[in-house]
């Protein structure tokens, strides 16, 4: 995932590290911060294989800035991450997000819809956080006052995802 943002933000504009840290930050916050452990070696790997340029540019202080940007094998690599998003990338919501934050990048309207398609159809399988007898166990089935609202948080928030999503695909392939 920390690759497909890093691609993401640079599509927008070239940016240096620590804008490009900032953005991140932002987007995954506490839920998945990125260190400078992480996020340099991801743009070192991305560099060597072709997928980022860096040029030396001004600092705001005495010492100059790498500036970042996507070239055009980095903006095919997004692309087709964006096409094809790993099956963790649809259920995960977090991940799901990181990928929504970019899929405007992707210009083929029919593959956007294509996404979230696999994404709702994740979304009307019956699932539950626990589970009795191998079935779903609904929030007004559980005996636990807090597993109840987990419960039902979850099936709000489903709720306003799918009809989102139905929106959305209504909208793209309209």
């Amino acid at each position: 995932m920390l690759e497909l943002t890093i691609l993401g933000f640079l599509d927008e504009e070239p940016l240096h590290g620590y804008e490009l840290k900032e953005r991140i930050r932002g987007l995954s916050g506490h839920v998945r911060p990125v260190s400078d452990g992480a996020l340099y070696p991801a743009i070192t790997r991305l560099v060597k294989a072709g997928k980022l340029e860096q040029r030396t540019g001004p600092g705001s202080g005495a010492a100059p800035r790498r500036i970042l940007s996507l070239t055009e094998a980095g903006r095919a690599e997004l692309h087709e991450r964006l096409r094809h998003p790993k099956d963790v990338d649809i259920t995960d919501g977090q991940r799901f997000f990181t990928v929504l934050a970019f899929l405007g990048r992707l210009p083929d309207r029919a593959e956007q819809a294509a996404v979230l398609r696999r994404r709702q159809a994740f979304l009307n399988t019956p699932a539950s956080f626990f589970y009795r007898d191998g079935e779903p166990v609904r929030a007004e089935e559980s005996p636990d006052l807090f597993r109840r609202g987990m419960l039902r948080i979850a099936r709000a928030t489903g709720t306003e995802e799918k009809k989102w999503l139905a929106e959305a695909i209504e909208e793209l392939e309209g």
